[in-house]
């Protein structure tokens, strides 16, 4: 994968989550707020402070979350972000995260 073709669908994914989000937010009493700067997407949960973000990383082609939980980084495999240490798919863990530090049952998707 070239870097442009990289930085396109790394642009896409955190469009993915940031749009799933405000979808969260307006159909449930959650409070997230999402602040893109750039490659970097911070999500963080009004009620309680805390925080996950999600960013690119190009020089590696990957994608990094650091939430509560800890530090993760996924590479594409086919059509899914896949992390690097257990093989669990982007969106799936993501949601797990944002469940856990949202103290509800938070679901995003690939689209």
């Amino acid at each position: 994968m070239t870097e442009s073709e990289f930085l396109g669908l790394a642009d896409a994914t955190l469009s993915t989550i940031e749009t799933a989000l405000e979808e969260i937010t307006q159909s449930t009493d959650i409070d997230i707020e999402c602040s893109r700067n750039g490659n970097v997407l911070e999500i963080e949960f009004i009620d309680n402070g805390s925080k996950i973000i999600v960013n690119s990383q190009a020089p590696m082609q990957e994608m990094w979350v650091a939430a509560k939980s800890g530090g993760f980084h996924y590479k594409r495999a086919e059509d899914r972000w896949v992390n690097t240490r257990d093989g669990s798919e982007l969106f799936a863990a993501l949601s797990a995260m944002l469940s856990q530090q949202g103290n509800a049952a938070l679901v995003v998707t690939q689209g």
